[in-house]
C-alpha cells in the first residue's frame, strides 16, 4: 500500500475489533477506490502513546476519523463528499 492513502489504520497485533475494522475499510475503498494503510502502535511508541488501548482508529488524511468500529456510512460520505 502506498503512502499516497488517505485512509491509516492504527492496529494492535491480536486485536479482533482491527481485524474487523481491516474488513470494514476493504468494503469502503471497494466502493470509493482509495488507498489504506496500517500502523502498528507496538512499532511506534508514539502512537502506542497517543492511541494506547483505543484501537483501532481510522485516521481520514491525518486526523482521527473514529475509533473502536468503522462507521462506514459515514466513512462513504466523508471520502465522497468534496471539501470546501
Amino acid at each position: 500500500m502506498s503512502s499516497d492513502a488517505r485512509l491509516t489504520l492504527i492496529t494492535r497485533p491480536g486485536c479482533h475489533l482491527c481485524e474487523d475494522a481491516k474488513a470494514a475499510l476493504g468494503r469502503v475503498v471497494a466502493v470509493t477506490g482509495d488507498r489504506w494503510i496500517e500502523k502498528d502502535v507496538t512499532a511506534d511508541v508514539e502512537l502506542e502513546r497517543e492511541y494506547g488501548d483505543r484501537l483501532p482508529v481510522v485516521l481520514l488524511d491525518g486526523k482521527e476519523h473514529g475509533y473502536w468500529r468503522v462507521e462506514e456510512e459515514r466513512l462513504l460520505r466523508d471520502l465522497t463528499t468534496p471539501q470546501l
